[in-house]
Order: structure tokens, then C-alpha cells, then sequence
């Protein structure tokens, strides 16, 4: 029988009306409102319910199927799904959009790369391989066989202050997020682990530690990033086992975190023997600052990938392990996907050697800075946050918006943005605020008029909304 009388008030949850309805449904599910077995309205009727546009109903109910709460029948409707246990994942690192059939919105949601001959480099690097091919080609690879672009990798991190590093101190990854996992994997212990990260942050930290059946806990932040007094209380109070941090660029706020803070950060982490994950995937253009690798190198992973300097599509990262612990690290690995593909590891091996990396990413760099440029002209008046050689921006929105409200509003005019509460851990609360990409494929002509269009947003704030 179908539960009419279920009627959730979505004002009492920030951010958009869809992770809103999400929200809702889970907690009304868990405490009993909605009992298992229980069909809900259609997508329609629940829409006409709560003066929602069927759009979001889809996507709230999508969402909470993937989570294991709900269950969708073909032709029957939609149900509360058993109280069983679900297995692996339980929601999609990201909300995937299939924007061909909405070509008029432009994405200013993340940094989309630049064009600026990936094409070409890959295409001649690959018919260099291609000459080469032999017998190798038909056995398993090997941790051993990667010694070469491991030496790559050094020269390519030449830019960085790590500290002592050499090629026996790096793993490869399959991009940045499994070199997540794969410190997870090496670092945590006991039935339910925590990790600390910051109360603000990238999304993919905390779908990592669901699948190391771990707890992430949030700490507070300020114009430097982490606070070490909060830091250290957590410590106190949660027992953690692994310190997550963006110190060079923080996602989503974009700041950077000073030396002493830097130094302060560590001196915690070795009293409290806390493993240090750096997350530098996001980075400036180069740095002279000491990495947390650098200060606490018994302690830090390190770890990085060329999606976001060079191509997201070749799916390749890297950790620089805590001294001695390289050789864990290429074992964990092993034991995970024996060593990256060959395709993979030949091509980034030859763009690396032949220079084409770092000229891609020297092009990549110039472009962005063109857009940021751009960024800053149309919305410097406001309270924007960024740092040269960062593919994103930071803004804490004029009062009079909400961050939910402003989405939609820029939507409706036919831009995408990000807002904080997507970057909030589960039990955390999100300024009103927006992460701004610098995106680098849409046409400078539309990216410009995107740009206008924000500003005009936030020059005009609905003059009822209660803040």
C-alpha cells in the first residue's frame, strides 16, 4: 500500500532540494516513519506534494536506491527496501550529468582541462611505443618494470620541496583517488578507524573511507586551513589513525596553509602518531614551501596525479611513501592490481621522458591563469578566495542568498556551480558559499558570459530571504 501520509518539510535541510529529499527519506526510513516494505508516491505525486519539480524527486529516490534504502521495481512503483545489510558502496562518488541534452547550461562545477594538444603528444608518444612492442607485452606487468617511470616521477616532482626522495619511495596509482585507497589500505587498522580530515572536503575522502569501513570525523578550519588546537582535541576525543590534508590548496576553500602552521600540524602528528595522507592532487603552479612530506617524512604520504595538470583521462598517480615505506606501498599495489597497465605506464613513461608532460602542463597552467584572470575581473568585488595556478575559486556568498537558492537561480540562467554542502562531511553544517571552476574546455565566449551572469546574481540578492 502506497504511503501517502509521509509529507517531509524540506525547508529543515540546507542545500539543494534533492539531497534535501535524500536526507529526509534516509532519516525517516532509520527512526521508523517509513517501514520497510512500504511503497512510496510516484515520482509525480510526492513532486505535486511538495511543489518540487519531478527532476528532483528522480534524482532523491536515485539517490537512496544506490544507498540500499530504497528498492524500484519495473511496473511496480518504489519500496522500502528490507532491513538487510548492503555490501561495497552505497552512493556515487559523483552525481553524473549527461549535459549533451541540456546544451545550453555551461559547467562551472569542476575544472574541465584545456585543450591545448593532449591529442596530438598522446598520439605520437603511442606510435613511438607501438614501434617497440614485444613480448613483454604479453605477461603480467610488474612493480619491478615500473622502476623507470618511478625515476620519472622524481624529476617531475623536482618542483616540490619532499624532502629526501628517490624512485624506491613512490607507488603508483590509478589517479589520485585510488592512491587513497591504497594509503588506506596500507595505514588503517581495527574494526572501525578513524580518519580526520578537514570539516570542509573533497567528497571522494570520505567514499574512500566508507569502503575501508571507516569513520571520517571533521576539523575545524580557518583562513589557513586546519587548526591545530582542534586538531588536537580530535586526537583526544577520537583516537584517529590518519590525518587527511590539502596544505598547499585546499578543496573547496582555496587557501594555503602557512610554515609554522605547517610545522605545528606535524609536531601533532608525531605525539598523537598520527600517518599524514597530503593530498596535493589540486596544487599551485610550483611551490617553495615545505610539503608536510618534507617536515614529518617518517610519517607522510604524499600524493598526487597528472589528471589535473595534464589529462584526467589517463587515469595515472602516484604516492611518495614515508621513508622506508615504499617498498609496503608497492606492495599493497601488488596485491590490488599488480602494477598499472602497460598502455598506462609506457605512455606516461614516454610524455614524461620526451618532455611532452611537462610542456602540456606548462600550457594547461598559462591557460588557466588566463580564466582565473578572467574570474577575478568579474567577481573580485566580492568576498572571493583563490591563489595563483589554482583551477578554482571560493566564495562565500553576499547575504540575502542562500547557497541552495543561488544554485538554482544559476541553473535556471543556464550556469552550473558547486555549492559547500556538497563538500560537508554527513554531520557537518556548510557555509553559504560556492567552489567556482576555472573550466578550462567550455569556449571563452560562454565562460565570460557565465561569469557575467554570476555577477549579476550575486549584485542582486532576493530581497526577502531571511539569513
Amino acid at each position: 500500500m502506497t504511503d501517502t501520509s509521509w509529507q517531509p518539510d524540506l525547508n529543515n535541510y540546507p542545500g539543494p532540494k534533492y539531497l534535501a529529499l535524500t536526507r529526509a527519506l534516509r532519516e525517516a526510513i532509520r527512526c521508523g516513519d517509513l517501514e520497510p516494505g512500504s511503497q512510496l508516491p510516484t515520482v509525480r505525486d510526492l513532486a505535486w506534494v511538495l511543489h518540487v519539480t519531478p527532476g528532483t524527486v528522480s534524482r532523491a529516490y536515485q539517490l537512496a536506491t544506490q544507498e540500499g534504502l530504497l528498492a524500484a521495481t519495473v511496473g511496480r512503483g518504489t519500496f522500502v527496501a528490507a532491513r538487510a545489510p548492503r555490501l561495497g558502496p552505497t552512493q556515487s562518488l559523483f552525481q553524473e550529468r549527461d549535459l549533451k541534452s541540456e546544451p545550453w547550461l555551461v559547467d562551472l562545477r569542476s575544472p574541465q582541462l584545456p585543450d591545448v594538444g593532449q591529442g596530438v603528444a598522446f598520439s605520437e608518444a603511442m606510435a613511438r611505443i607501438g614501434s617497440g612492442l614485444d613480448a613483454a607485452w604479453l605477461d603480467y606487468p610488474s612493480q619491478r618494470g615500473e622502476a623507470p617511470l618511478r625515476a620519472a616521477i622524481c624529476t617531475w616532482l623536482s618542483d616540490r620541496v619532499l624532502g629526501p626522495l628517490t624512485a624506491e619511495d613512490i607507488a603508483l596509482t590509478h589517479g589520485g583517488q585510488n592512491g587513497l585507497m591504497l594509503v588506506f589500505l596500507c595505514c588503517l587498522r581495527g574494526d572501525r578507524p578513524v580518519i580526520l580530515t578537514e570539516d570542509l572536503a573533497y567528497p571522494g575522502i570520505r567514499h574512500a573511507a566508507r569502503l575501508a569501513r571507516a569513520e571520517v570525523v571533521g576539523v575545524e578550519i580557518d583562513a589557513q586551513g586546519m587548526i591545530p588546537a582542534a586538531l588536537e582535541a580530535a586526537c583526544r576525543r577520537h583516537g584517529a589513525q590518519i590525518l587527511v590534508l590539502t596544505p598547499e590548496a585546499q578543496n573547496p576553500t582555496a587557501t594555503r596553509m602557512g610554515v609554522a602552521r605547517r610545522a605545528e600540524i606535524a609536531e601533532i602528528a608525531r605525539r598523537y602518531d598520527l600517518q599524514i595522507l597530503e593530498d596535493d592532487c589540486y596544487s599551485v603552479a610550483e611551490s617553495t614551501l615545505p610539503s608536510l612530506r618534507a617536515l614529518a617524512p617518517e610519517r607522510t604520504w604524499y600524493v598526487g596525479s597528472l589528471s589535473k595538470s595534464v589529462s584526467a583521462a589517463l587515469r595515472f598517480g602516484y604516492v611518495v611513501c614515508p621513508t622506508g615505506m615504499g617498498e609496503a606501498g608497492r606492495l599493497t599495489a601488488q596485491h590490488g592490481f599488480f602494477a598499472l597497465a602497460r598502455p598506462v605506464s609506457d605512455l606516461c613513461l614516454d610524455l614524461l621522458e620526451s618532455g611532452a608532460a611537462q610542456e602540456l602542463r606548462r600550457k594547461v597552467q598559462a591557460e588557466f591563469a588566463e580564466r582565473l584572470q578572467a574570474v577575478v575581473n568579474a567577481l573580485g568585488t566580492f568576498d572571493l578566495s583563490w591563489q595563483p595556478g589554482l583551477p578554482f575559486v571560493w566564495l562565500p556568498l553576499p547575504s540575502g542568498w542562500r547557497a541552495s537558492t543561488f544554485a538554482r537561480t544559476a541553473e535556471a540562467e543556464g550556469v552550473l556551480v558547486r555549492q559547500a554542502d556538497e563538500y560537508a562531511l554527513i554531520h557537518g553544517r556548510a557555509p553559504h558559499a560556492l567552489r567556482i571552476a576555472v573550466a578550462g574546455a567550455i569556449p571563452r565566449d560562454r565562460f565570460d558570459a557565465a561569469l557575467a551572469t554570476l555577477a549579476r546574481l550575486l549584485s542582486r540578492p532576493p530581497s526577502d530571504m531571511a539569513v
